[in-house]
């Protein structure tokens, strides 16, 4: 055979990988509104970056037939590419072979991706649409999955890892995603679940449908699994990069910083006005942060699990920065299990890839009830508390308004390491409420008073007292634990200075193995 033999066997062979699982099923893939798994990568990376590792793998089971039905690339598409020029490594899987379903061989071409990122020190995208282990392969299959898990340990905190879900994942192929950095569903195709409807059905009697056990809306606001949840695949391909865009290439090195020409100065005189009078109204804590961040652009993450609390990137002078605030808007910001374990692990995210956060405060407490006292908000509050403490990037927080109580400590206050920490003049910063303040503090006294209208009058003195003394943020302010009163309108200003004097902050923490995080 000469080589032009050859090298036409070997094109012929590149044209057989790319076809997949062949022409039907890849209609089959289309019909349903779902890429195949190349046209995904080809979105996602920069045009003709794309280099791709063992095409020409194939399985190497006999049992139940599998000999007879025998394609490349075993039904993953491996390898490594840029977005916006750089470095990234990626995997998708081909659910028009085998319904994506993972052997022994499709396990290692995942490990392999692994392992390079985690040398070279890049990010690792992982675009799944499988239908499982590949039953036939029995345990061979199960120890694949297993490699991957421990692959996404070993790299967590030190590289990047994003897992777009576009199709079925269930079973224990939920679990690689869960490992990982952030979590993206598309709405029309995609669902995850440990066992599906039929076996809940067997075991429990319950008749439910796949969207309905593992559907994006369900993931997006109820279990908080998916971070981001996109219209279409090529949203969500797009969404992916934006993100990556506010991330370092690993944990040794600074986010990228981008040219700004968003002024430094640009002061928002609504700013000064958007604290309602009444300290029980509420007010949408988004359209502060729009305020203040480059180009009013914010991505928020899991915008619709526990509203109460919002946590995004966005960018301050060019600088990535995470951000955290309290949402008055939905449930008055106060803390709950949810919210606090959502704001923990984004506070964690961001310490581990070196980017600053800034926290705004408006929060009334924890929520109380027997429903978070069961479910265990004290050592779910502490994770956001312990979260804070650990995190050893510039911490700059801005107290809003009120700040009673424990989540007082727990938002990034200056006993837990914030570096900068202001208030506006709205802010409350106190023990409790003036009302329950009042209702402890005054209680031998108001049972004495039998006129119902002379309690009301008594109150309301006592209440304006209370307020007068504590319910503002020069109290605090007297004791150093904030460093600065700041005019609303020069929150950007102030912001930008305070991250530009943190740039090279040095923080440690007492040499250990690792901490007892209270999970």
């Amino acid at each position: 055979m000469g080589i032009e033999d050859k090298i036409k066997e070997l094109l012929d062979k590149r044209e057989k990988a790319r076809m997949g699982g062949g022409p039907d099923r890849v209609a089959s893939q289309h019909k349903k509104g779902k890429l195949t798994a190349r046209e995904r990568v080809e979105i996602l990376l920069d045009e003709g970056s794309f280099e791709e590792f063992d095409m020409f793998v194939t399985h190497r089971s006999h049992d139940f037939g599998l000999d007879k039905e025998i394609y490349l690339s075993d039904g993953v598409v491996t390898g490594y590419g840029t977005i916006d020029g750089r470095l990234v490594f990626v995997f998708s899987q081909d659910f028009t072979v085998f319904g994506g379903s993972l052997s022994e061989t499709y396990a290692q071409k995942i490990c392999k991706v692994l392992d390079k990122a985690m040398k070279v020190g890049a990010p690792v995208i992982g675009i799944n649409d499988s239908g499982g282990a590949r039953i036939q392969e029995g345990v061979k299959s199960l120890g694949g999955y297993a490699e991957i898990f421990q692959r996404n340990i070993m790299a967590s905190g030190v590289i990047p890892q994003i897992s777009a879900i576009f199709g079925p994942c269930a079973g224990g192929a939920v679990y690689s995603p869960a490992l990982t950095d952030f979590i993206i569903m598309n709405k029309l195709n995609s669902y995850m679940f440990v066992t599906g409807p039929k076996v809940v059905r067997t075991v429990t009697g319950e008749i439910v449908t796949a969207e309905e056990l593992g559907g994006s809306n369900i993931h997006a606001s109820k279990s908080g699994v998916a971070h981001l949840v996109s219209e279409s695949e090529r949203e969500g391909l797009l969404l992916i990069r934006k993100l990556l865009s506010y991330m370092p290439q690993n944990n040794l090195e600074e986010p990228p910083l981008c040219s700004c020409e968003d002024p430094i100065d640009r002061f928002d005189d609504a700013m000064n006005y958007i604290i309602p009078d009444n300290p029980n109204k509420p007010y949408d804590v988004k359209d502060i942060i729009h305020s203040f961040v480059d180009y009013s652009e914010f991505l928020e993450i899991q915008e619709h699990f526990a509203k109460n609390i919002v946590v995004g990137f966005a960018r301050m002078n060019g600088q990535s920065v995470g951000i955290v605030a309290n949402q008055p808007d939905y449930l008055a910001g106060v803390l709950d299990i949810n919210s606090s374990r959502k704001g923990a692990r984004f506070v964690r995210f961001c310490d581990a890839f070196n980017i600053p956060i800034i926290t705004l405060v408006d929060v009334p407490g924890f929520l109380p009830g027997t429903a978070q006292e069961y479910g265990g908000v004290i050592v779910h509050g502490a994770k956001l508390m312990f979260a804070y403490g650990e995190a050893t990037v510039p911490k700059i927080t801005i107290v809003l308004r009120k700040a009673y109580g424990g989540a007082y400590d727990v938002m990034s206050s200056k006993h837990l390491r914030g570096d900068i920490n202001y208030a506006w003049p709205s802010a409350e910063i106190a023990v409790m409420g003036p009302k329950g303040a009042i209702e402890v503090l005054e209680s031998k006294e108001i049972s004495l008073i039998t006129s119902e209208e002379d309690k009301m009058k008594y109150l309301d003195q006592k209440e304006r007292e209370y307020r007068e003394k504590f319910a503002n943020p020069y109290i605090a302010a007297k004791y150093g634990y904030i460093d600065d009163v700041i005019e609303p309108r020069s929150t950007r200003f102030r912001i930008i200075r305070a991250l530009q004097a943190l740039a090279t902050k040095k923080d440690l923490n007492p040499p250990k193995k690792h901490s007892n995080i209270p999970l």
